[in-house]
């Protein structure tokens, strides 16, 4: 079978491709190592580097099947697409538009689709989301995020194109990039904790704030699983534990975990931040049976694997 991976060299990309590669597919990945590294792609992969969205990359597929599309990249943060909106653009709902038409063009028929909990938004007094709440976007990215939703779901009646819509709550572990600061809420903490250039720990946004955190050895199974298993088949489906965590109680444990009493300063939030979110999960756990891993043990995880590759 002849999968493509967008985003292959990230972080949730390239996990993917390992995992699918392990059994014995063919995987492609196109990733413009904006963020993500050459390091993370598996040797067995194909390898095309360059933007997803444009003409010129999308031909070097030369037209091969794909059995699906895992699009996964993309700029993947808020406040980089305010930042830079018309890349945000481009990477996030022009790729997924291009992506579609050569399904059309190649009659690929699948794709999965790496969505967001941003599309929510928030409202007053609500804190958990399924996938029945209308959303709200307050970023661009997830302005992108929601038209691409869209653009799926019309393919999917206009040209019978199959989809899954993950909409993927925090995802950490792992193969993090722990260098960009402006994507990955737990992750961000973690560098400014584990690196002795921080002497300090800057959190921008109030530590009530909270977010729904998922392991990435959960979100490459879901993602796997939702190609396979006819049941998610042209479904939204949060990816998420559906537990919230706030920020205090990150920084509680990653203080403990590194023994570190480094002050913490709390600044302004970003724009377009949401204080808090954590999801509905009830429709996942209908679908896919596997226990998911606790974040006590996730971080546990975590940073055993920093231990071993880079201290």
């Amino acid at each position: 079978m002849n999968y493509l991976i967008t985003g292959g060299a990230g972080f949730i990309g390239s996990a993917i491709a390992h995992k699918l590669i392990q059994s014995g597919y063919n995987v492609y990945i196109i990733d413009n190592l904006s963020t993500g590294l050459k390091s993370n792609v598996p040797d067995k992969a194909v390898f095309i580097e360059g933007d997803f969205s444009s003409d010129e990359v999308i031909l070097k597929l030369n037209n091969i099947k794909f059995d699906v599309v895992f699009h996964i990249g993309g700029q993947s943060s808020g406040e980089i697409s305010f930042e830079n909106p018309e890349y945000d653009l481009k990477t996030n709902t022009l790729s997924t538009l291009k992506l579609l038409q050569y399904c059309v063009k190649t009659k690929s028929k699948k794709i999965i689709y790496a969505s967001s909990m941003s599309i929510y938004g928030e409202e007053k007094n609500k804190e958990q989301y399924s996938e029945n709440d209308t959303p709200n976007p307050k970023s661009f990215y997830a302005i992108g995020k929601y038209a691409s939703e869209q653009y799926l779901r019309i393919f999917n009646q206009e040209y019978g194109i199959e989809y899954v819509i993950l909409r993927y709550f925090n995802v950490y572990g792992p193969g993090q990039n722990l260098e960009n600061l402006k994507q990955g809420m737990l992750s961000i903490y973690l560098k400014q904790f584990l690196d002795a250039s921080f002497e300090t720990v800057q959190v921008k946004g109030s530590s009530d704030r909270f977010r729904d955190l998922i392991y990435i050895d959960d979100v490459v199974d879901i993602s796997i699983e939702s190609a396979i298993n006819s049941n998610f088949t042209n479904q939204i489906i949060n990816v998420g534990t559906g537990k919230k965590t706030t920020v205090s109680e990150m920084l509680d444990t990653l203080r403990k975990y590194f023994q570190e009493d480094k002050k913490i300063i709390i600044s302004e939030s970003t724009p377009g931040d949401q204080f808090g979110i954590y999801s509905n999960n009830e429709k996942l756990l209908s679908l896919y049976k596997k226990q998911l891993i606790s974040l006590d043990d996730g971080i546990k995880k975590t940073l055993a694997f920093l231990k071993q590759t880079l201290y």
